[in-house]
């Protein structure tokens, strides 16, 4: 006598198995779309507040702890053209940072199961929280703090008149250093959710993560003190914060893993 195979069995993905051509032309629609956001945000930031206006937004924070009256230079001869234009993509790179994670999620959704995708979409938006909390630190925190630490060993006989390149280029990786430093519950809540560390390992290893995020700060901010804190001690909170997030999908999973059983 036949058995009719359980709900287990079946595997939602069979037959979803689609050409190599039609993955390329999917990932070329999804660099397409990533693509005109950015290009939108770019020109909706150029008409306002302009490049003028993110520059003095981004520099206030060196501005505050610099002689009144006093300007950045432009050292570089292209400089006053590139620097704005590159704050221009930076910032409207970052303005549409859910858009493009979505549009990640969008290319591989078709390959995750259901109890996947629903993980998936609230794990985006978690990261793009993230992501966006980890720069405003940078912003409002952190180069205030730094800056007015530095200032604080330049002596009364020098000038200190920051060339706009430099200071764009070193808040642009303090931003990408943050905002990929505040991922840690990400990456651990993956980790625990695909099996590939056990909670309790990731729970042993708090110590040892504590010596590598002082580590990584040290190796990717500058040579401050501050700077070096502000990274490493939101990293070792976040650790918590993944291990509780990933505590909690544990116990979800089982439960949803019993009900499917029952």
């Amino acid at each position: 006598m036949s058995q009719n195979p359980s709900p287990q069995d079946h595997d939602e993905l069979a037959g979803t198995e689609q050409p190599f051509v039609q993955h390329l032309m999917e990932l070329r629609d999804r660099l397409l779309y990533c693509i005109y956001g950015v290009v939108l945000a770019v020109a909706l930031l150029a008409f306002w507040p302009g490049p003028s206006g993110l520059i003095d937004f981004i520099a206030q924070p060196i501005k505050a702890h610099m002689p009144p009256d006093t300007k950045l230079i432009a050292v570089g001869v292209f400089s006053p053209f590139f620097v704005p234009l590159k704050v221009l993509m930076m910032v409207g790179v970052l303005a549409v940072l859910p858009w493009l994670m979505y549009q990640l999620w969008a290319f591989v959704a078709p390959g995750l199961y259901s109890h996947e995708k629903r993980f998936a979409l609230p794990l985006i938006t978690f990261g793009s929280i993230l992501a966006y909390t980890g720069i405003a630190f940078v912003q409002f925190f952190v180069l205030d703090k730094m800056f007015a630490f530095i200032q604080s060993f330049t002596p009364d006989s020098v000038a200190a008149t920051p060339d706009v390149a430099s200071y764009v280029e070193a808040i642009l990786s303090l931003y990408l250093a943050f905002g990929l430093a505040f991922q840690v519950p990400i990456v651990v809540m993956l980790l625990v959710r695909v099996g590939l560390v056990e909670l309790d390992k990731l729970k042993s290893f708090r110590g040892y993560f504590i010596v590598l995020a002082f580590v990584i700060a040290a190796v990717v901010t500058p040579p401050d003190v501050i700077s070096q804190l502000a990274l490493a001690i939101p990293m070792c909170l976040l650790y918590e914060v993944g291990l509780l997030a990933a505590g909690w999908f544990v116990k979800d999973s089982k439960r949803t893993e019993g009900a499917a059983a029952e």
